[in-house]
């Protein structure tokens, strides 16, 4: 059902200091940030001949990566995206198997313009995986 590696999202801090470190200290193509207000969160890309690297840090007050930063306060990785080709299918399969969907259920938007949903991390080894539709 899944298919490639998407992208590994690390939860940050400082992400100016954090896309520093990925373009000057590493040699990384670094995206511009962008603001996820659906999500809570500003987003900045790291471009990878393989996959991406997503750089996450809290927008709004009810962010749900500030939480996460207050119990990791130097961040850390929040979670694990793969891509699916039909996102809805995807997700009555794992529902029917067990897994549990957060939130409604229903797919959001996400920061590529495409359908996301994630999936519970009790049910997936302790990681919070993202499911995108490609």
């Amino acid at each position: 059902m899944i298919g490639r590696l998407n992208h590994i999202a690390i939860a940050v801090p400082d992400l100016e200091a954090a896309a520093k470190v990925y373009s000057q200290t590493l040699g990384a193509k670094v995206n511009p940030p962008q603001d996820e207000p659906d999500h809570g969160v500003t987003v900045v890309f790291v471009e990878l001949p393989n996959t991406k690297v997503e750089l996450l840090h809290p927008l709004g007050e009810n962010s749900p990566i500030q939480g996460f930063l207050d119990k990791n306060p130097a961040g850390g990785i929040h979670h694990i995206c793969y891509e699916v080709e039909d996102i809805i299918a995807a997700r009555d399969k794992l529902k029917a198997d067990g897994a549990r969907v957060l939130g409604s259920g229903e797919p959001k938007i996400g920061a590529h313009g495409n359908p996301v949903l994630f999936l519970h991390p009790k049910d997936f080894n302790g990681a919070l995986v993202e499911l995108e539709q490609a």
